[in-house]
């Protein structure tokens, strides 16, 4: 009697490879490479670039070399000494304080006849100090400097000096304030113009 084999099993299904294969290839693989950097690709322009930052660079260093030296400037200004007073101003000073001696004849008169001598020298380059009186007015003869009353004041003015501090005289007090408005008045009316102060220039007074 023939054996029957029992076929109620369940059979086991394999998957054919090839279903396997084509299922794998129709999967989108992920790139896993990342960005690249931006690529900055040259114009031909960066001349024009370079050319505003020079010279914003030369503008900032003009501009910083002038606050230097306007800087210093002012600090040399307030540095420097000023400038001396002019010799009219010293002269109207010396004459001033000269009036102390009023009571003292002969140093009174070799003060105030010094102030004018250096004056004049400061003033139009005169050589007085270091000359006699005689010496001073035959120079002063061929001078343009002083106007002719100027020259007969100063020479009247030198005399009655030098008789006072030579000859020993006595004059009353009156006579010493004659001398010393004598010595004001040729200051006053020798010392620069005003135009001749704001210039810098000294014009000599017209020969009358």
């Amino acid at each position: 009697m023939p054996t029957t084999t029992s076929t109620n099993s369940a059979a086991l299904v394999m998957p054919d490879p090839a279903d396997a294969t084509n299922a794998a290839a129709t999967q989108e693989i992920p790139d896993i490479r990342g960005l690249k950097d931006v690529i900055d690709i040259p114009t031909g322009n960066e001349w024009v670039l370079w050319l505003f930052v020079a010279a914003a660079a030369l503008v900032v260093a003009g501009v910083a070399a002038w606050f230097v030296r306007r800087r210093l400037a002012r600090r040399s200004e307030e540095l420097a000494p000023p400038p001396p007073p002019p010799p009219h101003v010293v002269a109207w000073e010396r004459l001033q304080r000269a009036l102390g001696l009023i009571h003292e004849a002969e140093q009174f008169c070799t003060e105030v006849s010094q102030i004018i001598r250096v004056y004049l020298e400061e003033r139009f380059n005169l050589h007085a100090p270091d000359r006699t009186t005689e010496e001073f007015l035959l120079e002063l003869q061929s001078s343009q400097r002083l106007a002719g009353e100027h020259k007969q004041l100063l020479a009247d003015f030198l005399g009655e000096c030098d008789m006072v501090k030579f000859a020993k005289a006595e004059p009353p007090e009156q006579e010493l304030r004659n001398l010393h408005e004598a010595a004001s008045r040729l200051v006053g009316e020798t010392q620069p113009s005003l135009r001749e102060e704001t210039v810098g220039e000294e014009e000599a007074p017209v020969e009358r």
